[in-house]
């Protein structure tokens, strides 16, 4: 068997992800890093501006005017250049959000279906929305912010070593008091609630969306007070993790925000200074820098801590982006081999879902799902799986597409295992049609042409005519440029119709029918099947059916029981054993009000 590529990459880092972007991160930092100079200037000037008057003697006129321009002109070049640097970090932000949601994309669709199955809709929903967005601080604010933290500072201590260092270490009281209480923000208990509360905020999210999702259901059997308790059990949890966050972050950042606050740093620096002063080892125009740059200092601090609930949310939601982005894709052939014509084969297959959240029709973990099951499907025939709910059904026809891999045995299309196969390659020559259609949010041309994005107008209207779908489609206000989900609304029938309109534009040799009519009316239903058996004799197909119509015309019935094939053959030879098939044909034929085994099948006569 060809070997495949590696399919578990490590986690990227934050550093790998935004690599792309280093030059874009470089200009930000050198515009805000002059800038930031550039901000001291005013600061300084005043400081000097001051010297100048308090001098003794008559004040130099021109001196102090300079002084002036160039605070103004160092106010200006800071203005500019900061907002130049903001605009580029937003800008920045925009690109990689868009680059971020379009590798989770694309690993989305590449992450087998049975992972994606461990996650609700809401937390995916959430993940490539809410999560991405909070990468903004991350991105547009933190680089700035934490230039002007440090090298404001710097620049500034460096001035005011000059002048006196033993003030300038007082005057450094509330910046390392504020510094020393921010390990206590990070504590492993304060992770685990702010965990907690990220948590919290994708059950909400599922809850909002799972209640929309099933609305109708909800309003019809009257379970309304059952979903909305759902939702304030949400809520509630929700609340509990934010108070229990609150509180223990609540007496940190009060104290950061007291150490840092304007009073409480001219307070430390008046008393140092006046000590200074008093002492004779400070003159009295010496303690203006301190004054002012001490709240140079401290801003830049403290603007940086009211952003620090921002860059934690924004590391979490970065963590979560990229456990996604490591999750193992379908494993890859390194040598795809090519298969040869459209025969499809299962031989020994054996398959059972990984856990409880990933298996469909009730599948508990680690019970097998299918067991032994060997089935050949000639090109050109249509092979109808029939059993009751929680057989294995789905499940079989979801190996074929390679939703899923079996965990022994092999499927192969052609005398090719599907995982020798290119994922390109197999979605070329097998598609299908699930009873729960998804629509993108786009044209009805677009959806139709989906699979063929080239195809030209007047293919997509023979697919959709051939699919009973065409005169539908002209009622809508834009015709087949209406766009689903704004002015083009369809109904579950008209939904499959659409699929199935794709299906047959794709044209592939293989096609795959989940109750591919199930919401459709019999008149549709029987212009549908006219419309496949057109193109029979070239496909393999493989259908899950319960209508007795569709079921009387498969060249082969398989009858599932357990994951295990129980019977086969046509529908005329099962009908004759009288076993489980016959009984699933009179079950259905009675609820339908068809009546039991007709004599005539019974005899020999083909089932139609």
């Amino acid at each position: 068997m060809t070997s495949t590529g590696t399919t578990a990459p490590q986690p990227p880092g934050v550093a790998r992800l935004l690599r792309p972007y280093a030059g874009g991160f470089a200009v930000v930092v050198v515009l805000q890093v002059i800038g930031a100079v550039a901000g001291l200037a005013p600061l300084l000037a005043v400081v000097e501006l001051g010297r100048t008057l308090l001098a003794p003697g008559p004040a130099d006129d021109g001196h102090a005017r300079d002084v002036v321009i160039a605070g103004a002109a160092g106010l200006l070049v800071r203005l500019l250049f900061t907002a130049v640097s903001s605009g580029v970090g937003h800008l920045l932000d925009t690109r990689v959000q868009l680059s971020l949601r379009r590798q989770l994309a694309a690993q989305l669709g590449r992450v087998p279906i049975g992972r994606l199955a461990r996650r609700r809709n809401g937390e995916l929903a959430k993940l490539v929305g809410e999560d991405v967005s909070a990468v903004h601080p991350l991105i547009a604010h933190t680089p700035g912010e934490l230039v002007s933290a440090f090298v404001v500072p710097l620049i500034s201590l460096g001035y005011l070593l000059t002048v006196d260092w033993r003030l300038t270490l007082i005057t450094l009281i509330p910046v390392l008091l504020a510094v020393a209480l921010v390990p206590l923000m990070m504590t492993p208990t304060r992770l685990r609630e702010q965990e907690e509360f990220d948590a919290a905020m994708g059950r909400i999210s599922a809850s909002v969306v799972e209640f929309v999702q099933g609305i109708a259901v909800v309003k019809a059997f009257g379970g309304s007070e059952r979903a909305h308790s759902a939702f304030r059990t949400a809520v509630g949890d929700f609340t509990r993790s934010f108070y229990r966050m609150v509180r223990g972050l609540s007496g940190v950042a009060a104290g950061m925000q007291v150490a840092l606050s304007p009073p409480f740093v001219l307070l430390a620096v008046l008393v140092g200074g006046a000590y200074r002063i008093t002492e004779g080892g400070l003159a009295p125009a010496d303690l203006l820098p301190f004054l002012l740059l001490g709240l140079g200092l401290t801003a830049p601090v403290a603007a940086l801590g009211h952003g620090f609930d921002d860059l934690q949310a924004a590391r979490r939601a970065v963590g979560r982006i990229r456990d996604v982005l490591a999750e193992p894709s379908l494993p890859e052939p390194v040598r795809p081999v090519a298969p040869e014509g459209n025969r499809v084969e299962l031989r020994d297959v054996r398959f059972g879902y990984e856990d409880a959240a990933a298996g469909y029709e009730g599948a508990a973990a680690g019970r097998e799902v299918l067991r032994g099951i060997d089935l050949v499907l000639e090109p050109g025939t249509t092979t109808a799986v029939v059993g009751p709910s929680g057989s294995g059904k789905s499940t079989l026809v979801q190996l074929l597409p390679r939703f899923y891999d079996p965990n022994h045995g092999s499927v192969l299309l052609g005398g090719v295992d599907l995982r020798e196969m290119g994922s390109q390659e197999l979605y070329r020559r097998v598609s299908f049609v699930f009873q729960d259609v998804r629509l993108l949010r786009a044209s009805v041309a677009d959806n139709i042409a989906l699979a063929v994005p080239h195809a030209d107008r007047d293919a997509v209207v023979r697919a959709a005519r051939r699919a009973s779908i065409h005169d539908r489609v002209l009622e809508l206000s834009r015709g087949y440029d209406s766009v689903i989900g704004e002015d083009a609304r369809l109904s579950g029938g008209e939904a499959q119709r659409l699929s199935i309109a794709r299906a047959l534009l794709a044209d592939a040799p293989v096609l795959v029918l989940d109750e591919a009519t199930a919401f459709a009316d019999p008149q549709t239903e029987q212009a549908v099947r006219e419309a496949l058996a057109q193109t029979r004799q070239k496909r393999t197909t493989l259908v899950i059916a319960h209508r007795l119509e569709t079921i009387a015309d498969a060249d082969t019935v398989v009858m599932l029981r357990d994951g295990e094939i129980v019977e086969r053959g046509t529908t005329t030879e099962l009908l004759a054993r009288n076993g489980a098939f016959a009984e699933f044909w009179n079950i259905h034929a009675g609820a339908v009000g068809v009546g039991a085994v007709r004599a005539g099948a019974m005899e020999g006569e083909e089932a139609r």
